[in-house]
């Protein structure tokens, strides 16, 4: 109930993986709907913008191309990330024979306020949504 995981391959350099998920003009297209921003270090802000759902705001956590990028993004929408109201998000990206192998790993559910439950069924149907997103974009958005 802390964690939710998901696993995708997807034929395409890591290179390029990462890029797609760690520059705004790739954010903004497959992971948010209207739009990203991002200061892509430690400390950095990054913003993910959703026709009809606002903005969701977060503070980048590690940089380490092209194996790990993590972030913690505020519950709430229009806020910034805080004790109580955010959650861990990391991509890993591994080589493999078929491409790159993308691990999401969403964590700190339990120390959220309020219907924890709730957020996690929600975000658990949302990352199987963003990570089939992530891989139709790899594939039919050209380098």
């Amino acid at each position: 109930m802390d964690t939710i995981t998901r696993e995708i391959t997807v034929n395409a350099a890591r290179a390029r993986v990462w890029d797609v998920i760690t520059q705004a003009q790739h954010l903004g297209r497959w992971f948010g709907d209207a739009g990203a921003e991002i200061d892509l270090r430690p400390g950095g802000r990054l913003t993910l913008s959703f026709e009809g759902h606002g903005t969701s705001v977060a503070r980048v956590e590690r940089v380490e191309e092209p194996e790990v990028f993590s972030f913690r993004w505020a519950r709430s929408r229009e806020t910034e990330p805080a004790p109580g109201d955010e959650t861990l998000v990391e991509f890993t990206l591994t080589e493999t024979a078929d491409g790159t192998l993308v691990r999401v790993r969403e964590s700190g559910f339990a120390s959220l306020t309020g219907d924890a439950a709730a957020y996690h069924r929600g975000n658990t149907e949302g990352w199987a949504l963003k990570t089939a997103e992530l891989q139709r974009y790899l594939e039919t958005v050209p380098a």
